[in-house]
């Protein structure tokens, strides 16, 4: 049942191959560029930046569109992650992950006679829902960096819930596939059931409820979500199922600004996201395990190159399940893990002849002791500043829970906690005790908004979803533009690979790896499985021609500039 309904979450959106062949020509902007995971959202984007919005303009009113055209990951129900730079090199990053609420406990999802995690109970439902970030932490963002007026930038996105936008085929899809899910946690039905027909590309979906509640957070602002109304919905609706999110929690959550990662690969910086995202310092260590190998010299997707990456994956994920974790609750030892010295240390006892078996890789000694239904999207504006923002309900459409009266859906964030340390996700990721739930924590997050510098001006904005894969294919993407020159577009088209230490397997995309490279790894040791597509990367390029940007081709992603 478990392995099903994993595989259920990997496949069910990405009917697309990636074709690194079927690439549009380039095309590159002066003024600003907006990419994200569907049309009608890079249009709102687009939008606000002509309108004379800045980077923080658009990236708001991105996110409240994608909560209505995107409602299987882009929400006012769940919470993510920001990077930020600004036109003259300031940097910062903004939490507004979920926490957990007060009465959560570390046992909550575990059966009190065997102590071992009960199927679903963290993943569907209200009790999987942990205390949604994403309208404090677009409020806070404004409030900050922000030009135009906060209701501006609500407008879009009232309107396209309550006129409606037309759906796509994957879309329609998705919506049908999930009817039963709807039906069985949303008794009162809910604006993304279509009681009679199935959808169908081009139909209409209307959100009545919805472009209510976003017209009170357009006039109360952070008031209009958690608190009147909306709020009572969303307790009326948690009760209702069960679960423990009180307007207490509510009243409490507030979304953080910290201190940005940031480390070199060769001549570039990376200004990335820091914990309770695991993401910014896997990367950044990823980088430092391979940085010394001439992987332009051997090629992207080749034997050599796939084996030192998977190597290195091997080992920062192990770092991952045991070292990070909320740094509120948990001294997760940053400066050790992002160390070169320390990772040519974790690499020492790779071996060219063999795979590395996992069962032999644990965390490395220190001294101190996530469907993949995320999205991402990108903006540059005029004058250079940058956001790189990762977004997410969790799984696909989060708990399945509709709030009644409000018509937005709830995470199933809890599950990313680790449930039992020791034992697996809904993404297959084995934690350990520095991300056990506990009341009022970050639950940890493989999410990694990423901005790089190239002699101190912006060079590139990256991120993507894909649950455990999103580390690997942030890092593979940024290794496409820097070691392998591709474009933006090629960058994200590219076929991919990913390794996650536990299970054992390099997962690779179709057309990934050639015969000759799968036949080198099989030999020395390497299980290779086949899966559906990974992530939907999403990329710009500032270019002394201009913004160039890349789409994933893998979903109905869509690069706008102008």
């Amino acid at each position: 049942m478990k392995t099903t309904l994993i595989y259920f979450y990997l496949i069910v959106l990405y009917f697309k191959p990636a074709n690194a062949q079927d690439i549009p020509a380039n095309v590159y902007y002066p003024n600003g560029m907006v990419v994200t995971a569907h049309p009608e959202a890079s249009k709102v984007g687009l939008a606000i930046l002509k309108k004379g919005g800045n980077a923080i303009d658009a990236a708001v009113a991105v996110q409240f569109a994608l909560a209505v055209v995107y409602p299987n990951a882009g929400n006012i129900g769940g919470g993510g992650f920001m990077v930020y730079r600004g036109a003259k090199g300031e940097i910062s990053t903004l939490d507004f992950r979920e926490k957990a609420p007060a009465l959560a406990t570390r046992n909550m999802y575990l059966d009190s006679t065997t102590g071992n995690a009960i199927v679903d109970k963290s993943l569907y439902g209200h009790l999987a829902s942990g205390v949604p970030g994403s309208v404090d932490g677009m409020v806070k963002a404004h409030a900050k960096y922000g030009k135009l007026p906060w209701q501006t930038l609500l407008l879009p996105a009232i309107k396209l819930a309550k006129y409606g936008f037309k759906i796509t085929a994957m879309q329609a899809k998705e919506l049908n596939k999930n009817k039963a899910n709807f039906l069985k946690y949303n008794p009162s039905g809910t604006a993304l059931l279509k009681q009679i027909d199935d959808w169908k590309l081009g139909d209409t979906l209307i959100q009545t409820q919805l472009s209510q509640t976003l017209i009170a957070i357009k006039n109360k602002g952070r008031a209009g979500f958690y608190q009147g109304k909306v709020a009572k919905c969303l307790i009326s609706e948690i009760n209702r199922g069960q679960g423990i999110i009180s307007q207490k929690d509510l009243n409490n959550y507030q979304s953080i600004w910290r201190k940005p990662i940031t480390g070199f690969y060769k001549n570039y910086k990376i200004i990335t996201m820091p914990p309770p995202s695991s993401g910014g310092i896997a990367l950044i260590q990823l980088l430092h395990a391979v940085e010394n190998y001439p992987l332009a010299k051997w090629g992207a997707n080749k034997d050599s190159t796939v084996q030192i990456m998977v190597e290195a994956e091997r080992r920062v994920y192990a770092d991952r399940a045991t070292h990070m974790g909320d740094p509120d609750f948990y001294a997760v030892p940053q400066a050790q893990l992002l160390a070169k010295k320390y990772q040519k240390q974790r690499m020492q006892n790779f071996n060219w002849n063999a795979a590395t078996p996992s069962h032999m890789v644990k965390a490395g000694e220190l001294w101190a002791r996530q469907s993949e239904e995320t999205t991402h999207f990108c903006v540059v504006d005029k004058q250079g500043n940058a956001v790189s923002i990762t977004t997410t309900l969790n799984g696909l459409y989060g708990s399945l829970v509709v709030v009644s009266g409000a018509g937005f859906l709830l995470n199933n964030e809890m599950d990313d906690f680790s449930v039992k340390p020791g034992s697996p996700n809904l993404y297959g990721l084995v934690g350990g005790e520095a991300n056990a739930i506990a009341p009022n924590k970050r639950m940890l997050s493989s999410m990694t908004p990423t901005i790089i510098e190239q002699a101190g001006k912006l060079f590139m904005v990256v991120g993507t979803p894909g649950g455990s894969t999103i580390i690997t294919s942030v890092f593979q993407a940024v290794l496409n533009v820097l070691e392998f020159n591709k474009t933006a577009q090629q960058a994200v088209s590219f076929p991919r690979f990913h390794h996650q230490w536990l299970p054992d397997e390099v997962f690779v995309e179709h057309n990934a790896l050639n015969d000759s490279t799968q036949n080198y790894l099989n030999q020395k040791g390497y299980k290779i499985t086949p899966r559906e597509p990974m992530g939907r990367v999403e990329v710009i390029l500032k270019t002394p021609k201009g913004l160039q940007g890349g789409a994933d081709t893998r979903g109905d992603d869509c690069s706008l500039g102008y």
